[in-house]
Protein backbone atom coordinates (compact mmCIF):
# COMPACT_ATOMS: atom_id res chain seq x y z
CA UNK A 1 0.00 0.00 0.00
CA UNK A 2 1.15 3.70 -0.48
CA UNK A 3 0.63 5.28 2.46
CA UNK A 4 1.82 8.71 0.85
CA UNK A 5 -1.32 8.43 -1.43
CA UNK A 6 -4.35 10.48 0.40
CA UNK A 7 -7.03 8.26 -0.99
CA UNK A 8 -4.87 4.96 -0.02
CA UNK A 9 -5.03 6.06 3.16
CA UNK A 10 -8.63 7.04 3.71
CA UNK A 11 -9.58 3.66 2.52
CA UNK A 12 -7.16 2.17 5.21
CA UNK A 13 -8.69 4.53 7.98
CA UNK A 14 -12.04 2.96 7.17
CA UNK A 15 -10.98 -0.36 7.36
CA UNK A 16 -8.99 -0.10 10.25
CA UNK A 17 -10.38 -1.58 13.95
CA UNK A 18 -8.83 -0.81 17.19
CA UNK A 19 -9.02 -4.50 18.71
CA UNK A 20 -5.43 -4.85 18.15
CA UNK A 21 -3.71 -1.84 19.44
CA UNK A 22 -0.12 -2.42 18.23
CA UNK A 23 -1.13 -2.99 14.56
CA UNK A 24 -3.22 -0.33 14.57
CA UNK A 25 -1.16 2.25 15.86
CA UNK A 26 1.60 1.35 13.69
CA UNK A 27 -0.61 1.55 10.83
CA UNK A 28 -1.53 5.10 11.99
CA UNK A 29 2.19 6.19 12.63
CA UNK A 30 2.98 4.94 9.33
CA UNK A 31 -0.25 7.11 7.67
CA UNK A 32 0.61 10.15 9.80
CA UNK A 33 4.61 10.12 8.69
CA UNK A 34 3.16 9.49 5.29
CA UNK A 35 1.22 12.29 4.25
CA UNK A 36 4.13 14.04 6.12
CA UNK A 37 6.69 12.98 4.01
CA UNK A 38 4.66 13.07 0.63
CA UNK A 39 3.51 16.60 0.96
CA UNK A 40 0.25 15.78 -0.88
CA UNK A 41 -2.17 18.81 -1.61
CA UNK A 42 -3.25 20.92 1.63
CA UNK A 43 -6.80 19.90 1.49
CA UNK A 44 -6.53 16.00 0.69
CA UNK A 45 -3.42 16.00 3.59
CA UNK A 46 -6.22 17.58 6.24
CA UNK A 47 -8.69 15.28 5.08
CA UNK A 48 -6.71 12.34 5.99
CA UNK A 49 -5.21 13.87 9.34
CA UNK A 50 -8.86 14.96 10.62
CA UNK A 51 -10.47 11.36 9.47
CA UNK A 52 -7.95 9.73 11.50
CA UNK A 53 -8.16 12.30 14.50
CA UNK A 54 -10.96 9.90 16.53
CA UNK A 55 -8.73 6.94 16.17
CA UNK A 56 -5.42 7.91 17.22
CA UNK A 57 -7.05 9.53 20.51
CA UNK A 58 -7.98 6.35 21.42
CA UNK A 59 -5.12 3.87 20.64
CA UNK A 60 -2.85 6.41 22.02
CA UNK A 61 -4.48 6.60 25.41
CA UNK A 62 -4.48 2.66 25.15
CA UNK A 63 -0.68 2.58 24.44
CA UNK A 64 -0.01 5.62 27.38
CA UNK A 65 -2.29 2.83 30.14
CA UNK A 66 0.63 0.66 29.66
CA UNK A 67 3.53 3.24 31.26
CA UNK A 68 1.64 5.41 33.21
CA UNK A 69 0.49 3.20 36.57
CA UNK A 70 4.18 3.59 38.28
CA UNK A 71 7.27 6.50 36.77
CA UNK A 72 8.80 4.80 33.91
CA UNK A 73 12.62 4.50 34.05
CA UNK A 74 14.22 5.54 30.63
CA UNK A 75 15.68 2.09 30.47
CA UNK A 76 12.65 -0.08 30.66
CA UNK A 77 10.84 -1.90 28.11
CA UNK A 78 7.54 0.35 28.19
CA UNK A 79 10.13 3.42 27.30
CA UNK A 80 10.09 2.35 23.83
CA UNK A 81 6.04 2.58 23.74
CA UNK A 82 6.66 5.96 25.21
CA UNK A 83 8.84 7.37 22.44
CA UNK A 84 6.60 6.11 19.95
CA UNK A 85 3.25 7.58 20.85
CA UNK A 86 5.29 11.34 21.66
CA UNK A 87 6.26 10.80 17.82
CA UNK A 88 3.01 10.09 16.89
CA UNK A 89 2.06 13.38 18.51
CA UNK A 90 4.96 14.99 17.38
CA UNK A 91 4.25 14.15 13.83
CA UNK A 92 0.74 15.02 14.22
CA UNK A 93 1.80 18.62 14.96
CA UNK A 94 4.66 18.95 12.50
CA UNK A 95 1.41 17.89 9.94
CA UNK A 96 -0.85 20.76 10.78
CA UNK A 97 2.32 23.42 10.47
CA UNK A 98 3.46 21.66 6.78
CA UNK A 99 0.10 22.62 5.75
CA UNK A 100 -0.03 25.80 7.38
CA UNK A 101 2.92 27.01 5.07
CA UNK A 102 2.34 24.68 1.93
CA UNK A 103 -1.31 26.14 1.95
CA UNK A 104 0.26 30.13 2.22
CA UNK A 105 1.16 30.48 -1.73
CA UNK A 106 -2.26 29.22 -2.76
CA UNK A 107 -4.69 29.95 0.30
CA UNK A 108 -7.29 27.70 -0.52
CA UNK A 109 -7.52 26.56 3.35
CA UNK A 110 -7.62 30.55 3.99
CA UNK A 111 -10.60 29.59 6.17
CA UNK A 112 -9.18 26.52 7.73
CA UNK A 113 -6.15 28.68 9.14
CA UNK A 114 -7.42 28.76 12.57
CA UNK A 115 -8.43 25.13 12.78
CA UNK A 116 -5.05 24.14 11.71
CA UNK A 117 -3.09 26.49 14.43
CA UNK A 118 -5.50 24.84 17.16
CA UNK A 119 -4.78 21.31 16.06
CA UNK A 120 -0.99 22.16 16.03
CA UNK A 121 -1.20 23.23 19.15
CA UNK A 122 -3.02 20.39 20.95
CA UNK A 123 -0.93 17.75 19.38
CA UNK A 124 2.13 19.47 20.07
CA UNK A 125 0.54 19.65 24.12
CA UNK A 126 0.20 16.23 23.99
CA UNK A 127 3.38 16.15 23.77
CA UNK A 128 4.60 17.70 26.98
CA UNK A 129 1.86 16.14 28.65
CA UNK A 130 2.89 12.68 27.77
CA UNK A 131 6.08 12.75 29.73
CA UNK A 132 3.63 14.17 32.60
CA UNK A 133 1.62 10.86 32.57
CA UNK A 134 5.01 8.95 32.37
CA UNK A 135 6.42 10.64 34.94
CA UNK A 136 9.84 12.14 32.96
CA UNK A 137 11.43 15.27 32.80
CA UNK A 138 10.45 16.77 29.62
CA UNK A 139 13.30 16.50 27.08
CA UNK A 140 15.02 19.61 25.54
CA UNK A 141 13.03 20.74 22.96
CA UNK A 142 9.73 20.16 23.74
CA UNK A 143 8.14 23.14 25.88
CA UNK A 144 10.33 25.25 23.05
CA UNK A 145 7.42 23.34 20.79
CA UNK A 146 4.75 24.29 22.39
CA UNK A 147 5.75 27.73 22.72
CA UNK A 148 6.24 28.17 19.29
CA UNK A 149 2.93 26.74 18.66
CA UNK A 150 1.07 29.15 20.28
CA UNK A 151 3.35 31.97 19.55
CA UNK A 152 2.68 31.83 15.21
CA UNK A 153 -1.83 31.35 16.13
CA UNK A 154 -0.85 34.38 18.25
CA UNK A 155 1.01 36.35 15.14
CA UNK A 156 -1.28 35.36 12.82
CA UNK A 157 -3.98 37.08 14.92
CA UNK A 158 -6.18 33.42 15.60
CA UNK A 159 -5.41 32.43 18.48
CA UNK A 160 -8.24 33.21 20.24
CA UNK A 161 -10.63 32.05 17.50
CA UNK A 162 -12.96 28.69 18.52
CA UNK A 163 -13.18 25.93 16.18
CA UNK A 164 -14.93 22.81 16.47
CA UNK A 165 -13.51 19.67 18.64
CA UNK A 166 -14.96 16.75 19.14
CA UNK A 167 -12.37 15.43 21.46
CA UNK A 168 -12.96 17.81 23.73
CA UNK A 169 -15.43 16.19 26.30
CA UNK A 170 -17.05 19.40 27.72
CA UNK A 171 -16.83 22.27 25.31
CA UNK A 172 -16.60 20.32 21.77
CA UNK A 173 -14.68 23.61 20.74
CA UNK A 174 -11.51 24.77 21.34
CA UNK A 175 -9.40 28.00 20.09
CA UNK A 176 -5.12 27.62 19.82
CA UNK A 177 -5.07 30.00 23.45
CA UNK A 178 -7.34 27.12 25.22
CA UNK A 179 -5.15 24.10 23.91
CA UNK A 180 -1.76 26.27 24.72
CA UNK A 181 -3.63 27.22 28.10
CA UNK A 182 -4.76 23.60 28.97
CA UNK A 183 -1.09 22.22 28.73
CA UNK A 184 0.09 25.19 31.12
CA UNK A 185 -3.06 24.25 33.69
CA UNK A 186 -1.71 20.69 33.88
CA UNK A 187 2.17 21.71 34.18
CA UNK A 188 0.78 24.59 37.16
CA UNK A 189 -0.79 21.17 39.23
CA UNK A 190 2.20 19.32 40.18
CA UNK A 191 1.47 16.67 37.82
CA UNK A 192 4.85 14.64 38.94
CA UNK A 193 3.10 14.42 42.41
CA UNK A 194 0.21 12.68 40.97
CA UNK A 195 -1.56 9.49 40.76
CA UNK A 196 -2.68 7.95 37.22
CA UNK A 197 -6.30 8.81 37.91
CA UNK A 198 -5.77 12.24 39.61
CA UNK A 199 -3.14 13.43 36.84
CA UNK A 200 -6.53 11.72 33.80
CA UNK A 201 -8.79 13.87 35.66
CA UNK A 202 -6.71 16.96 35.87
CA UNK A 203 -5.57 16.74 31.40
CA UNK A 204 -9.58 16.39 31.47
CA UNK A 205 -10.38 19.75 33.61
CA UNK A 206 -7.71 21.80 32.29
CA UNK A 207 -9.61 21.18 28.71
CA UNK A 208 -12.85 22.21 30.75
CA UNK A 209 -11.28 25.36 32.77
CA UNK A 210 -8.77 26.85 30.09
CA UNK A 211 -11.66 29.11 28.33
CA UNK A 212 -11.61 31.26 32.12
CA UNK A 213 -7.85 31.92 31.75
CA UNK A 214 -5.91 34.18 30.12
CA UNK A 215 -2.64 35.41 28.64
CA UNK A 216 -1.56 38.70 29.08
CA UNK A 217 1.88 41.41 29.36
CA UNK A 218 3.08 41.52 32.49
CA UNK A 219 3.08 45.09 33.03
CA UNK A 220 3.78 46.04 36.28
CA UNK A 221 2.11 43.13 38.05
CA UNK A 222 3.05 41.33 41.30
CA UNK A 223 6.07 38.92 41.18
CA UNK A 224 4.12 35.81 42.54
CA UNK A 225 1.96 35.47 39.75
CA UNK A 226 2.83 33.16 36.84
CA UNK A 227 4.56 33.96 33.72
CA UNK A 228 5.70 32.29 30.74
CA UNK A 229 8.55 33.41 28.15
CA UNK A 230 7.79 31.76 24.56
CA UNK A 231 10.98 32.61 23.71
CA UNK A 232 11.97 29.84 26.50
CA UNK A 233 12.31 26.02 27.15
CA UNK A 234 10.84 25.38 29.89
CA UNK A 235 6.69 26.00 31.43
CA UNK A 236 5.29 28.37 33.89
CA UNK A 237 7.37 30.53 36.38
CA UNK A 238 6.46 33.13 38.93
CA UNK A 239 6.87 36.45 36.97
CA UNK A 240 9.48 37.29 39.60
CA UNK A 241 12.28 34.52 38.59
CA UNK A 242 11.79 35.68 35.11
CA UNK A 243 13.73 37.50 33.31
CA UNK A 244 12.28 40.66 31.07
CA UNK A 245 11.43 39.79 27.47
CA UNK A 246 8.84 40.76 24.69
CA UNK A 247 7.71 37.08 24.73
CA UNK A 248 6.64 36.95 28.01
CA UNK A 249 3.19 36.55 29.15
CA UNK A 250 1.44 36.81 32.41
CA UNK A 251 -0.89 33.95 32.92
CA UNK A 252 -4.02 35.52 34.29
CA UNK A 253 -6.55 32.59 36.71
CA UNK A 254 -8.17 34.57 38.39
CA UNK A 255 -11.59 34.12 36.53
CA UNK A 256 -10.47 30.66 37.12
CA UNK A 257 -10.45 30.80 40.75
CA UNK A 258 -14.34 32.02 40.99
CA UNK A 259 -15.60 29.46 38.62
CA UNK A 260 -13.52 26.73 41.19
CA UNK A 261 -14.99 28.57 43.88
CA UNK A 262 -18.52 28.17 42.67
CA UNK A 263 -17.80 24.13 41.32
CA UNK A 264 -16.84 23.76 45.43
CA UNK A 265 -20.21 25.49 46.32
CA UNK A 266 -22.06 22.89 43.69
CA UNK A 267 -20.61 20.36 45.61
CA UNK A 268 -21.79 21.49 48.80
CA UNK A 269 -25.26 21.38 47.36
CA UNK A 270 -25.03 17.70 46.63
CA UNK A 271 -24.12 18.11 43.17
CA UNK A 272 -22.61 15.37 40.99
CA UNK A 273 -19.22 15.92 39.49
CA UNK A 274 -20.76 14.32 36.12
CA UNK A 275 -22.81 17.20 36.00
CA UNK A 276 -20.56 19.80 36.54
CA UNK A 277 -18.41 18.07 33.66
CA UNK A 278 -16.05 16.45 35.87
CA UNK A 279 -16.71 13.19 34.38
CA UNK A 280 -18.35 10.05 35.20
CA UNK A 281 -15.70 8.40 36.56
CA UNK A 282 -14.91 11.20 40.10
CA UNK A 283 -16.34 11.18 43.01
CA UNK A 284 -17.76 14.04 44.59
CA UNK A 285 -14.98 13.43 48.13
CA UNK A 286 -12.53 13.22 45.43
CA UNK A 287 -13.55 15.89 43.23
CA UNK A 288 -13.58 18.49 46.06
CA UNK A 289 -10.29 17.34 47.45
CA UNK A 290 -8.42 17.39 44.21
CA UNK A 291 -10.06 21.00 43.54
CA UNK A 292 -8.86 21.99 46.92
CA UNK A 293 -5.44 21.64 45.92
CA UNK A 294 -5.78 23.02 42.44
CA UNK A 295 -7.13 25.87 43.97
CA UNK A 296 -4.08 28.18 44.29
CA UNK A 297 -1.91 27.32 41.76
CA UNK A 298 -4.74 27.43 38.94
CA UNK A 299 -6.39 30.75 40.29
CA UNK A 300 -4.43 32.62 42.53
CA UNK A 301 -0.67 32.93 42.29
CA UNK A 302 2.62 31.31 43.30
CA UNK A 303 2.77 30.29 47.02
CA UNK A 304 5.88 30.90 47.60
CA UNK A 305 7.92 28.00 49.56
CA UNK A 306 6.70 28.07 53.16
CA UNK A 307 10.51 26.80 54.01
CA UNK A 308 13.10 27.83 51.60
CA UNK A 309 15.41 25.12 50.12
CA UNK A 310 18.53 25.40 50.63
CA UNK A 311 21.39 23.68 48.69
CA UNK A 312 22.92 20.29 50.43
CA UNK A 313 24.79 17.14 50.32
CA UNK A 314 25.07 13.80 51.81
CA UNK A 315 22.30 10.68 52.67
CA UNK A 316 19.23 9.90 53.93
CA UNK A 317 18.14 6.50 54.83
CA UNK A 318 14.76 5.77 53.75
CA UNK A 319 12.46 3.03 53.91
CA UNK A 320 8.59 2.68 52.12
CA UNK A 321 8.11 -0.77 54.16
CA UNK A 322 4.92 -0.14 56.91
CA UNK A 323 6.73 -2.61 59.66
CA UNK A 324 10.10 -1.48 58.76
CA UNK A 325 9.33 2.01 59.47
CA UNK A 326 8.14 1.04 62.60
CA UNK A 327 10.81 -0.92 63.41
CA UNK A 328 13.74 2.30 62.69
CA UNK A 329 11.50 4.34 64.42
CA UNK A 330 10.64 2.29 67.92
CA UNK A 331 14.30 0.34 67.90
CA UNK A 332 11.94 -2.82 67.93
CA UNK A 333 9.64 -4.92 66.20
CA UNK A 334 6.06 -4.39 66.47
CA UNK A 335 4.17 -6.99 68.25
CA UNK A 336 0.59 -7.28 70.27
CA UNK A 337 0.37 -5.80 73.89
CA UNK A 338 0.35 -7.88 76.85
CA UNK A 339 -2.70 -7.34 77.14
CA UNK A 340 -4.26 -8.76 74.17
CA UNK A 341 -3.35 -12.43 75.42
CA UNK A 342 -2.10 -15.36 74.34
CA UNK A 343 -1.46 -14.54 70.71
CA UNK A 344 0.95 -11.99 72.28
CA UNK A 345 2.75 -14.16 74.36
CA UNK A 346 2.89 -16.21 71.24
CA UNK A 347 4.02 -13.89 69.24
CA UNK A 348 7.26 -12.81 71.60
CA UNK A 349 7.66 -16.40 71.92
CA UNK A 350 8.33 -16.66 68.46
CA UNK A 351 10.39 -13.48 68.14
CA UNK A 352 12.76 -14.61 70.72
CA UNK A 353 13.40 -17.95 68.96
CA UNK A 354 13.32 -16.55 65.93
CA UNK A 355 16.05 -13.61 66.21
CA UNK A 356 17.41 -14.37 70.07
CA UNK A 357 17.03 -12.39 73.45
CA UNK A 358 16.90 -8.52 72.40
CA UNK A 359 20.20 -7.31 73.51
CA UNK A 360 20.15 -4.56 75.99
CA UNK A 361 20.16 -1.19 74.33
CA UNK A 362 24.07 -0.12 74.08
CA UNK A 363 25.13 3.17 75.78
CA UNK A 364 27.72 3.84 72.92
CA UNK A 365 26.11 5.70 69.80
CA UNK A 366 28.12 3.83 67.60
CA UNK A 367 27.27 0.42 69.17
CA UNK A 368 23.69 1.00 69.26
CA UNK A 369 23.51 1.92 65.27
CA UNK A 370 25.42 -1.25 64.55
CA UNK A 371 23.24 -3.36 66.72
CA UNK A 372 19.96 -1.41 64.69
CA UNK A 373 21.68 -2.36 61.63
CA UNK A 374 22.43 -6.12 62.20
CA UNK A 375 19.11 -6.75 63.48
CA UNK A 376 17.40 -4.76 60.24
CA UNK A 377 19.29 -6.93 58.23
CA UNK A 378 18.10 -9.94 60.19
CA UNK A 379 14.59 -8.93 59.70
CA UNK A 380 14.68 -7.49 55.60
CA UNK A 381 14.29 -4.20 57.48
CA UNK A 382 17.67 -2.65 55.82
CA UNK A 383 16.94 0.69 54.37
CA UNK A 384 17.93 2.70 51.03
CA UNK A 385 20.48 5.34 50.59
CA UNK A 386 19.05 7.84 48.94
CA UNK A 387 21.54 11.21 48.02
CA UNK A 388 20.17 14.86 49.15
CA UNK A 389 19.83 17.29 46.20
CA UNK A 390 18.70 20.05 48.60
CA UNK A 391 16.36 20.10 51.82
CA UNK A 392 14.51 22.22 54.01
CA UNK A 393 12.43 22.40 57.28
CA UNK A 394 9.74 20.71 54.93
CA UNK A 395 11.30 18.18 53.56
CA UNK A 396 13.95 16.64 51.22
CA UNK A 397 14.78 16.57 47.10
CA UNK A 398 16.20 13.34 47.01
CA UNK A 399 17.77 11.30 44.31
CA UNK A 400 18.73 7.77 43.30
CA UNK A 401 19.36 5.28 40.78
CA UNK A 402 16.38 2.78 41.41
CA UNK A 403 17.08 -0.42 43.30
CA UNK A 404 14.82 -2.91 44.66
CA UNK A 405 11.86 -0.77 46.32
CA UNK A 406 9.43 1.03 44.28
CA UNK A 407 7.93 4.01 46.23
CA UNK A 408 4.66 5.56 44.71
CA UNK A 409 2.90 8.99 45.33
CA UNK A 410 1.73 10.00 48.79
CA UNK A 411 3.07 6.63 50.05
CA UNK A 412 4.36 6.63 53.90
CA UNK A 413 7.51 6.44 54.47
CA UNK A 414 10.13 6.41 57.36
CA UNK A 415 13.03 8.95 56.70
CA UNK A 416 16.67 9.74 58.87
CA UNK A 417 19.15 12.48 57.43
CA UNK A 418 22.90 11.38 57.87
CA UNK A 419 23.43 13.44 60.97
CA UNK A 420 19.91 12.87 62.34
CA UNK A 421 19.29 10.65 65.68
CA UNK A 422 16.03 9.29 64.97
CA UNK A 423 13.40 8.42 62.32
CA UNK A 424 11.13 10.82 61.55
CA UNK A 425 7.70 10.24 59.05
CA UNK A 426 7.49 11.77 55.60
CA UNK A 427 5.34 10.92 52.73
CA UNK A 428 6.14 10.66 49.09
CA UNK A 429 4.82 14.34 47.42
CA UNK A 430 6.17 13.66 43.95
CA UNK A 431 8.33 11.03 41.61
CA UNK A 432 10.07 12.08 38.44
CA UNK A 433 12.82 9.98 36.21
CA UNK A 434 15.51 11.92 34.58
CA UNK A 435 17.17 11.09 31.03
CA UNK A 436 20.09 10.21 32.85
CA UNK A 437 17.68 6.96 34.80
CA UNK A 438 18.54 8.73 37.87
CA UNK A 439 15.32 8.72 40.00
CA UNK A 440 13.87 12.23 41.95
CA UNK A 441 11.66 12.49 44.68
CA UNK A 442 10.62 15.19 46.91
CA UNK A 443 9.73 14.27 50.39
CA UNK A 444 7.49 16.04 53.02
CA UNK A 445 8.65 15.28 56.50
CA UNK A 446 5.29 15.33 59.14
CA UNK A 447 6.02 17.31 62.03
CA UNK A 448 7.07 15.95 65.17
CA UNK A 449 9.31 13.10 66.46
CA UNK A 450 6.95 9.82 65.98
CA UNK A 451 6.80 6.97 68.68
CA UNK A 452 5.49 3.67 67.83
CA UNK A 453 1.44 3.01 69.28
CA UNK A 454 -0.25 -0.20 69.14
CA UNK A 455 -4.49 0.87 67.48
CA UNK A 456 -7.63 -0.77 66.52
CA UNK A 457 -10.81 0.45 66.13
CA UNK A 458 -13.32 0.25 69.27
CA UNK A 459 -16.38 -1.82 68.05
CA UNK A 460 -18.13 -4.63 69.89
CA UNK A 461 -15.84 -7.06 69.19
CA UNK A 462 -12.69 -5.17 69.33
CA UNK A 463 -11.86 -7.17 72.55
CA UNK A 464 -11.04 -10.04 70.23
CA UNK A 465 -9.48 -7.85 67.33
CA UNK A 466 -6.00 -7.32 67.28
CA UNK A 467 -4.00 -4.49 67.46
CA UNK A 468 -2.45 -2.89 64.46
CA UNK A 469 1.02 -0.91 64.46
CA UNK A 470 0.51 3.19 64.32
CA UNK A 471 2.53 6.15 65.43
CA UNK A 472 1.66 9.08 67.47
CA UNK A 473 3.47 12.56 66.37
CA UNK A 474 3.37 14.99 69.45
CA UNK A 475 2.01 18.76 68.82
CA UNK A 476 4.52 21.18 67.33
CA UNK A 477 3.79 24.24 68.91
CA UNK A 478 6.41 25.99 66.48
CA UNK A 479 4.05 25.45 63.62
CA UNK A 480 0.91 25.76 65.36
CA UNK A 481 0.31 22.11 64.72
CA UNK A 482 -1.60 19.75 67.32
CA UNK A 483 -1.14 16.22 68.01
CA UNK A 484 -1.85 13.21 65.16
CA UNK A 485 -1.78 9.72 64.79
CA UNK A 486 -0.92 7.92 61.73
CA UNK A 487 -3.46 4.91 61.50
CA UNK A 488 -3.65 2.57 58.73
CA UNK A 489 -5.59 3.82 54.96
CA UNK A 490 -8.99 4.38 55.15
CA UNK A 491 -9.17 4.18 59.11
CA UNK A 492 -10.61 7.55 60.02
CA UNK A 493 -14.33 7.88 60.07
CA UNK A 494 -15.75 11.51 61.38
CA UNK A 495 -15.94 10.93 65.52
CA UNK A 496 -14.40 7.32 65.25
CA UNK A 497 -12.89 5.79 68.50
CA UNK A 498 -9.81 4.14 68.83
CA UNK A 499 -8.30 1.96 71.79
CA UNK A 500 -4.43 3.31 71.56
CA UNK A 501 -2.25 0.92 73.82
CA UNK A 502 1.06 2.81 75.09
CA UNK A 503 4.07 1.68 77.29
CA UNK A 504 1.18 -0.74 78.90
CA UNK A 505 -1.51 1.84 79.14
CA UNK A 506 -4.48 1.84 76.98
CA UNK A 507 -6.69 4.83 76.40
CA UNK A 508 -9.49 5.81 73.46
CA UNK A 509 -9.21 8.71 71.80
CA UNK A 510 -12.17 10.21 69.65
CA UNK A 511 -10.82 10.98 65.70
CA UNK A 512 -11.93 15.12 64.73
CA UNK A 513 -10.37 16.18 61.43
CA UNK A 514 -8.26 13.89 58.88
CA UNK A 515 -5.51 16.42 58.60
CA UNK A 516 -3.56 14.47 55.11
CA UNK A 517 -4.82 10.71 53.38
CA UNK A 518 -1.58 9.22 51.71
CA UNK A 519 -1.73 5.99 49.98
CA UNK A 520 -1.29 3.95 52.90
CA UNK A 521 -1.79 5.89 55.78
CA UNK A 522 -4.64 8.45 57.48
CA UNK A 523 -2.96 11.44 59.41
CA UNK A 524 -5.54 12.51 61.84
CA UNK A 525 -6.15 14.94 64.95
CA UNK A 526 -8.03 13.31 67.87
CA UNK A 527 -9.37 13.93 71.50
CA UNK A 528 -8.64 11.99 74.18
CA UNK A 529 -11.80 10.15 75.72
CA UNK A 530 -12.26 10.35 80.02
CA UNK A 531 -12.48 6.99 81.22
CA UNK A 532 -15.87 7.75 81.70
CA UNK A 533 -17.00 8.36 78.09
CA UNK A 534 -14.90 5.22 76.90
Amino acid sequence: MDYRNAAECLNLLHRLHASNVDETHAALSTVVFGMLDALPPPNQHLEVLEAARPMIARVQAEMSRRYTAQPLPPDSLENEILLRVVTLWRNLARSYARIVRHDARDGTLDDQRALLFQRRMHYAGQGVVEYFRAHRAVPAGQWAEAHECFAAAEEADLAQIRVADSLNEVWKAQSTLEAYVAVLLVDLANPFGRTERELAWICRWAQRFAPYCALGTPESQKPTLYGVDLGADHGLRPLGLLPASPRLRRFDGSTLAGQIRAVLAQFKQGLKPASLGLGEDCTVEAGNRLLLSLYRPWGLASAGRRFPRRGSRGQVELTGDWLAIGFHVDGKVFTQPRTYGVASSLNSDMNLLTFGERAPQADDPARREALRQHEAEQLGFVCEQWEILDQSVGGFRLQQRPRAERLEHHQLVGVRPQDGDRFLLGHVSWLMYRADGLLEAGVHVLPGVPSLVAARPVSLHSGRSPFHQAFLLPATPALKTGPSLVLPSRWYHPSAVIEIHVEGKSSQVRLEQLVLRGANFDQVSFEALPPSVA
